[in-house]
């Protein structure tokens, strides 16, 4: 090291050269500063205000970290008026690099009022950015891959629907054939080790493992992203796909040292876990909840975040304290508090979004209950989100349970409402009806008198079906230990005439002695499925039709009076069984019930059976070890109602094309069940001959004559009847 001369220093203290110095000693940004964060935008303060300042900004970094010397750097200068003032940023010291980065992540974007709105970034950072060269150098551009279409199964020609079959080990995405063997589209072993499941829209299959779940899709099935979460069970989606929910019943764990996986120390002992499904980043992880007086985690409510149509908000409820709605994209809670609702019990949003004449999307709505605290009694309460208005509350009285039904276009809130007798040992219900598209939303009560098993609206109409019981031991009995003795009743909104006549729901009919427990609407409506499910001694399946048209008023085309009774529309198609049936599900067309006996359930005859509409059993297979069967959903049509008007006008036409297509496609299926009948008789004449062939040469190896060699063999002749239906006509005869 160069001494000093004395007797000749700088005149400067700029002028010294400390380079070899600093050489020496120094100190990598990387190492020595990434616990330090930056600050940007605070209000500009003076010395009289800065206290009061720095205490609101530590209530903001409170819950981050331990800040160390619970000391906030804020910057100082003299302004042209002669003030010391901040300078508008400050420098914030955690204990540790993980505490500064979960600060970054938490606080930056923060808005302290209408005018600052904090920007948090790593003091190393800030250095690194610093040296960035001045010329731009643009980076290598990479070679456009031309991605596969999520939505290319729409584009088949025969207007086909998909469904997926989960047995033992193998997963099999089928097409539809509807009497014909079902065609494999895409079939894999060990595709998942729990269960399978489709996205809202039909976009992507949804695989489960133990390190997480993966997506899938497009023609050739590739894996289209994976995210890790160990030991996931529960898989949802938000209503467009755009966001994917996991739970695990494992806390996240993060290792102290070489990891390099998505989460982070803000996320330890978490069991939630929201993504973006685009870019499969991780936005936020929560812990799980528990409901209220329930310690068993097999009572974990699921979905745990219930999300609004528009995607624009998710939320939760703590039964008994509050409702937390949550904002996307930025994942953080509305107005940046919960809402306080004491005894609060449940919630449920309307599942359609509504725009205005000049088509701004208004507020989304949700509807929860409370039940009767003191001398307070029950309410049901309509609340618009973000405004947190309140649009409509009833209450009630004398309650014990309370469902929330909205019908799937968000016109009606139907309030399930049990209430039990003086002796408690009976229950009661009434269904509490809001009509939320009319005025001041009024609310109608329909009495049921008995116990309500099953309710269910028909999809897009303005019709519901309820199963009622007044069987002694609905109350007492096991699910599936007991076949009750049910009702199944049909109601409708009659709108009366002129403008002043009340509309009412009114009854259409009621179906006495009944098994069934569940109610199945096709997605299209009108027609309905009335099933006994997961019994150990019926399992029977009623199809409805409840716009049937009598034949006499179809021939003559008079009116019947049925007009004025829809009870005489409402008919019965056929009442089937499907021995050990435990799930049922309608296709998105409408046209077609899949029903099938899960493993999961019991080990009897498991396998699926396809019906059409009407109930006739078009294909039934029976599967070892079968376990699962969902139908592909698919995306809301990009029809015009004016389109769908015309298709409906010239439906004689379109039938007539798709019939001429189904004798094609039942003439291929034929042509190719003859040609394989002709490849086995080939086949098996063929491997005749190569036996007959060896065994002369062992004969002649031995020396032995061949047997018949001294006669002359007869000819053999193979005749095979073909018989093909050319037309086929039905006449009534009398």
């Amino acid at each position: 090291m160069t001494r000093f001369d004395l007797n000749n220093l700088p005149e400067r203290e700029e002028d010294i050269d400390f380079s070899d110095i600093e050489e020496r000693y120094q100190l990598s940004f990387e190492e020595g500063f990434d616990n330090v964060v930056v600050v940007d935008n605070i209000p500009l303060v003076d010395e009289t205000k800065e206290e009061k300042l720095v205490q609101f900004l530590r209530k903001i970094f409170k819950n981050v970290g331990e800040i160390r010397d619970n000391h906030f750097v804020m910057p100082k200068a003299v302004n042209e008026k002669g003030k010391l003032m901040s300078k508008g940023f400050m420098f914030v010291e955690f204990a540790n690099a993980e505490q500064a980065s979960l600060a970054v992540k938490l606080i930056d974007g923060y808005k302290m009022d209408k005018s600052h709105t904090l920007a948090v970034n790593r003091f190393t950072d800030v250095e690194k950015y610093s040296n960035v060269e001045e010329e731009f150098h643009p980076p290598p551009e990479e070679e456009f891959v031309e991605k596969e279409h999520l939505k290319a199964w729409l584009a088949d020609e025969l207007g086909r629907d998909q469904f997926v079959t989960y047995r033992h080990t193998e997963v099999s995405v089928l097409w539809n054939m509807q009497k014909e063997q079902p065609q494999v589209a895409h079939s894999k072993g060990q595709w998942t080790e729990f269960y399978v499941q489709w996205s809202p829209l039909g976009s992507y299959l949804t695989t489960v493992h133990t390190q997480g779940v993966a997506l899938w899709g497009g023609e050739s099935w590739k894996k289209i992203i994976r995210f890790v979460h160990p030991g996931v069970k529960l898989v949802d989606y938000s209503p467009n796909e755009r966001y994917i929910v996991t739970w695990s019943n494992e806390p996240i764990v993060v290792p102290e040292e070489n990891y390099n996986g998505p989460f982070g120390p803000e996320d330890e002992g978490n069991q939630v876990v929201i993504w973006d499904v685009k870019s499969g980043a991780l936005l936020r992880s929560f812990p799980s909840t528990t409901p209220q007086g329930a310690s068993n985690r097999s009572t974990v409510p699921w979905p745990m975040f219930k999300w609004s149509p528009s995607e624009r908000y998710f939320a939760r409820v703590t039964p008994g304290s509050q409702i937390s709605v949550y904002e996307t994209p930025s994942m953080g809670l509305l107005n940046k508090k919960s809402i306080k609702i004491d005894g609060v019990v449940d919630f449920d949003w309307s599942p359609l979004s509504i725009t205005d004449k000049s088509g701004k999307q208004k507020d989304d709505m949700l509807a929860y209950w409370t039940p009767e605290v003191d001398n307070q009694p029950a309410r049901v309460t309509l609340l618009n989100i973000p405004s947190q208005d309140v649009v409509r509350t009833k209450n009630l009285f004398n309650v014990n349970d309370c469902k929330l039904h909205w019908q799937n276009q968000g016109d009606f809130l139907c309030v399930k409402v049990d209430r039990n007798t003086k002796n408690k040992k009976v229950t009661s219900s009434n269904l509490e009806i809001f009509r939320v598209r009319e005025r001041d939303i009024p609310v109608e009560v329909v009495e049921v008198k008995e116990a309500i098993v099953a309710f269910a609206w028909e999809p897009k109409g303005e019709r519901f079906g309820v199963i009622t019981t007044s069987d002694p031991n609905f109350s007492t009995a096991a699910p599936g230990s007991t076949t009750l003795k049910t009702s199944a009743s049909f109601y409708y909104l009659d709108k009366g005439k002129g403008k002043d006549t009340l509309q009412s729901f009114k009854l259409i009919k009621t179906l006495s002695n009944r098994s069934c427990n569940t109610i199945f609407w096709s997605p299209k409506g009108r027609n309905v499925v009335l099933a006994t499910l997961r019994s150990q001694t019926v399992w029977d399946l009623e199809f409805y039709d409840l716009d049937f048209e009598p034949l006499e008023s179809a021939a003559s085309k008079v009116p019947t009076g049925a007009e004025k009774d829809p009870a005489a529309y409402l008919h019965m198609l056929a009442s089937v069984e499907h021995y050990g049936v435990t799930d049922i599900e309608w296709d998105p067309s409408g046209r077609f019930v899949a029903t099938s006996a899960s493993m999961w359930r019991h080990t009897m005859e498991n396998g699926y059976q396809i019906w059409d509409f009407k109930g006739q059993l078009l294909y039934k297979e029976t599967l070892d070890r079968f376990k699962q069967l969902t139908w592909r959903p698919r995306p809301k049509t990009l029809l015009s109602e004016q389109q769908i008007k015309a298709i409906r006008k010239n439906m004689k036409e379109y039938s007539a094309r798709f019939e001429e297509q189904d004798m094609e496609s039942s003439s291929q299926v034929s042509s190719a069940e003859r040609q394989r009948r002709r490849n086995l008789l080939e086949e098996w004449a063929n491997w005749r001959k190569a036996v007959e062939s060896e065994l002369a040469s062992q004969r002649a190896a031995a020396g032995q004559q061949a047997a018949g060699s001294n006669e002359e063999e007869e000819a053999e002749e193979v005749d095979e009847w073909i018989e093909e239906v050319i037309d086929e006509k039905e006449e009534i005869v009398g």
